[in-house]
């Protein structure tokens, strides 16, 4: 599965974005798929993550009610629409993909990553 996260940019506080990861491969609708992201300086962090199937999402509590989470398997493609965004939330975005449909938090459960899309919030 290759991945690639686009729709980075610079924005200003309280503006929204929506990142997209595009994926091949045939059997993207089986895999859990989430979005992470690093800051300078920073370990890279969950963000949110989505089943194989669409039906269950999760958050970190950093972004919960402000960041969601959708994929159409029709498309490969998962999305990460970003709400109110504040200038902590500048990092790196990357998206990745667990070969198993559940998929959890923790970076080494993924086995897939994109090369990552730049999101930059201005005060």
């Amino acid at each position: 599965v290759q991945l690639q996260a686009y729709g980075g940019g610079l924005v200003q506080a309280g503006d929204s974005l929506r990142l997209s990861c595009a994926a091949s491969g045939r059997t993207f609708s089986r895999y859990a798929m989430a979005w992470f992201r690093q800051a300078p300086g920073k370990e890279r962090e969950f963000v949110a993550g989505i089943r194989w199937s669409g039906g269950s999402t999760s958050y970190a509590d950093s972004v919960k009610g402000r960041f969601t989470i959708s994929r159409d398997n029709a498309k490969n493609t998962v999305y990460l629409q970003m709400h109110e965004l504040k200038p902590e939330d500048t990092a790196v975005y990357f998206c990745a993909a667990d070969a198993r449909p559940y998929g959890g938090s923790l970076r080494q459960e993924y086995d897939y990553w994109g090369q990552g899309t730049l999101v930059t919030v201005s005060s």
